[in-house]
């Protein structure tokens, strides 16, 4: 098996280094699917299948016999009972499942059809595995706050071992949608703000799900999402309208996407928004012309829950028929759950509106994949009911969410050095709606996961203390309702501790599909919670619970200590305690910025200077800012603190100009000044400050996490090419200029760091 593995203290990520993620061996076996490497016996089973049985092929559905919390993650729909569905496997009429309820589930389907059905073709099973199974690891959002994209690998190939465990052939995942608005509430699934990172986190998590080999029982096939553009929804509001430049998309939107494809995902889901006025379901541009021409991916677009159908209410179809019409001569080869292909796809064909060789190509596509899968040459291959037992929630499985968890937590103050707590000598008031409690842990889009067999924030704390007695509990109040009484019980609490740990935020149902917010700030009464115990005037600490960045206000921004915990999920607890206790020091970084109010948003750091920026210094009037706030983040991308003393100093340049077809050298030295050990992830930003196109004031280019002992000093030096510095020129094609690039070396993308310029020249 390929190695993906990168040592903590010498990755270098970014340049060339991105090229060697998006390589994959899984890539070969993908595109053998497309080409004369298709088994013969899909074309022989083609010729044999009746249209309703073509059309049955390019329908999945919802598993009548669903799993965990599976029928409330999607709007209600009139499906088959589970003996119908059972029927419509028998009859050919169904390529296939999502979100079932496991193993037993699967092999009463499958059998239907491999052993009862005229064709024998057997049945595909997905589920939203989003991060993880039953064991659950940090939100993905929250595991890209690592900056370590083989976490996301390691995280993906144990969901990937419990999922396949249960039957489970294929995830919908990765969503590698990037998310620039903060109202949004699905970036709680992406990859933050930024295009490099979007990148890599795709590659890593295809690697993850896929390894080397999709027949593999402890594998299952991934699906880049949502094609195309879905976090770029107008003010935040999901399913929103997208209507940006082919350039914007081009250079911010799509790399994510190519990145997964290109390290070998065999599937894509479209997605529910328009572009430019045409919907994704129904856009041939984008399905055909772009990623099976332009880019060549040879595997199989699903639509995403009742998205063609939605092409309706769009404007952009008649009725469910011209709805179907439009998806699959789009290129969408399967339809989910709206039952439109396989009730119009025969007839549209018989009456030549939709080409055979058209629906024989999708058929094609989605039989090669099951044949990837290993499905013909064993369709119960996956479907074991003392295997998915015996997989579940395994100690390593478990070690694995912990060290993930404590890894996306990001350190935004600590003033005063409060962190890490002391394990004894000190009463702790733990206070919030999320201090203790089996509820909100898991996080959002969780199909298996139970919050019942997570680890709470007060059993971590007392876990980690040497007193147990030393924590002092009171809930204060709801989380967007106050509790009767419950700020009184708190601020008594308060003021029989010596430290307050307020744990606040959002719940999990704040965050996901259809949760945009106008106001992305702490729920009022948990406002008025922290400014009631933030009065008592001992240390507080606030542990924020959040899908999104938030715009932190009051006695929130004032604690001292600020800790952006995320969803951590099954290790939840122990994770926010080792890093509390200082067993782990903190190491995350923000994939996404907190702006400084809401009403910022979309706030990025890569946002252009206008030709009106306001100078360093006082806000000045006609500039281009808000009233009263600067154009900035409060914590911006890539900020976040260690319990070290960290100093970029030595600033040097390899060479003052970069040929076009050259490379530079730029380096610094990162000292620990401090007394703890510490993880810094070094980031390397240029601007290109003239250009045909103007470009934004920061793009990161690599960056590096680098362990430093106390005192420890480490020069790090980064290789950027001219290519790294391409852009999408007028004609919407990568160019390169010549001219003048600032450059710094630096812990955030609004930090001066260390930095300097060079010349590219022709």
């Amino acid at each position: 098996m390929q190695d993906m593995r990168i040592s903590r203290r010498a990755a270098l990520i970014g340049g060339g280094a991105v090229a060697a993620w998006l390589a994959s061996p899984v890539r070969a076996l993908v595109q053998a699917a497309a080409n004369a490497s298709v088994p013969a016996f899909v074309d022989d089973l083609i010729g044999r299948m009746t249209l309703e049985e073509k059309a049955g092929q390019l329908q999945l559905m919802a598993s009548a016999w669903g799993g965990g919390i599976a029928t409330a993650l999607n709007p209600p729909s009139e499906g088959s009972s589970f003996p119908q569905q059972t029927e419509e496997a028998r009859q050919g009429q169904l390529t296939g499942v999502f979100n079932g309820n496991g193993a037993r589930m699967a092999r009463i389907l499958q059998t239907a059809a491999v052993k009862e059905s005229r064709l024998k073709i057997p049945l595909i099973f997905g589920a939203d595995i989003i991060h993880g199974h039953r064991t659950i690891f940090p939100v993905p959002l929250a595991e890209v706050a690592s900056f370590e994209p083989d976490l996301a690998r390691r995280t993906a190939e144990a969901a990937a071992f419990e999922a396949a465990g249960a039957g489970i052939d294929w995830t919908f995942s990765p969503m590698v949608d990037v998310a620039r608005d903060q109202r949004w509430g699905r970036g709680v699934e992406g990859g933050g703000e930024d295009v490099l990172l979007g990148r890599l986190f795709a590659a890593a998590r295809v690697h993850g799900f896929q390894g080397t080999d999709l027949k593999s029982t402890e594998r299952m096939m991934a699906c880049i999402k949502h094609f195309a553009a879905y976090g770029g929804a107008e003010a935040g509001l999901d399913y929103n309208t997208v209507d940006f430049s082919e350039r914007t998309l081009r250079e911010v939107y799509l790399p994510p996407y190519k990145a997964g494809f290109d390290a070998g995902a065999g599937s894509g889901m479209a997605s529910f928004n328009e572009i430019s006025g045409v919907p994704s379901t129904g856009n041939h541009w984008l399905m055909t012309d772009l990623l099976r021409g332009e880019w060549g991916f040879p595997g199989f677009i699903v639509s995403d829950y009742t998205g063609d159908e939605e092409m309706i209410l769009h404007g952009y179809a008649k009725d469910g028929r011209d709805a179907a019409r439009l998806a699959l001569l789009a290129g969408v080869d399967m339809s989910m759950q709206s039952g439109l292909y396989r009730q119009h796809l025969p007839d549209l064909v018989r009456k030549g509106e939709v080409p055979e060789a058209v629906l024989n190509q999708s058929v094609r596509r989605v039989l090669a994949a099951k044949a990837m899968l290993g499905l013909f040459d064993d369709p119960f291959r996956r479907i074991d009911e003392k295997r998915e037992a015996a997989r579940s929630l395994l100690p390593k499985t478990r070690a694995l969410a912990r060290e993930s968890g404590r890894k996306a937590i990001v350190l935004l103050k600590n003033d005063g050095d409060l962190l890490p707590l002391p394990r004894s000598g000190k009463k702790i008031a733990l206070i919030g709606p999320f201090a203790s409690g089996q509820h909100d842990l898991v996080g959002p889009w969780v199909v298996y996961g139970d919050d019942a067999k997570a680890v709470d924030l007060a059993t971590g704390v007392r876990g980690a203390l040497a007193e147990k007695s030393g924590v002092i509990i009171a809930q204060g109040s709801g989380v967007e309702e106050p509790l009767s009484g419950g700020i009184e019980q708190a601020v008594a609490a308060a003021r029989q501790a010596d430290i307050i740990v307020l744990a606040i935020g959002e719940n999990q149902g704040m965050s996901g599909e259809a949760q945009s917010r106008t106001e992305i700030v702490v729920p009022q009464p948990q406002q008025a919670l922290a400014e009631a115990v933030a009065a008592v005037g001992k240390p507080v600490v606030v542990v924020l619970k959040h899908g999104r960045a938030l715009a932190l206000e009051g006695a929130v921004a004032n604690a001292q200590a600020i800790l952006a915990t995320w969803f951590l999920g099954t290790e939840t607890g122990n994770a926010i305690a080792d890093v509390l206790f200082g067993a782990y020091s903190p190491s995350g970084r923000l994939p996404a910025s907190f702006p400084r109010a809401s009403g910022q948003e979309p706030y990025y750091y890569a946002h252009k200077t206008t030709g009106r920026p306001n100078p360093p210094g006082p806000l000045q009037p006609y500039k281009a800012h808000f009233r009263g706030i600067p154009n900035s983040a409060l914590y911006p991308f890539g900020h976040g603190l260690t319990y070290g003393k960290i100093e970029y100093s030595e600033f040097a340049l390899g060479a003052p100009t970069l040929g076009m077809n050259g490379q530079i050298t730029i380096s610094a030295r990162i000292t620990n000044r401090g007394t703890r050990p510490a993880e810094e992830v070094v980031q390397l930003y240029t601007h290109d400050r003239t250009a045909s196109v103007t470009r934004p004031i920061r793009e990161l280019k690599a960056f590096r996490k680098l362990a430093l002992a106390p005192g420890q000093s480490e020069v790090v030096t980064f290789t950027l090419r001219s290519s790294d510095l391409a852009f999408v020129g007028l004609q919407n094609r990568p160019t390169v200029e010549p001219g003048t690039f600032d450059v710094w070396i630096a812990p955030s993308a609004e930090s001066d760091g260390v930095h300097g310029s060079f010349d590219l020249v022709a």
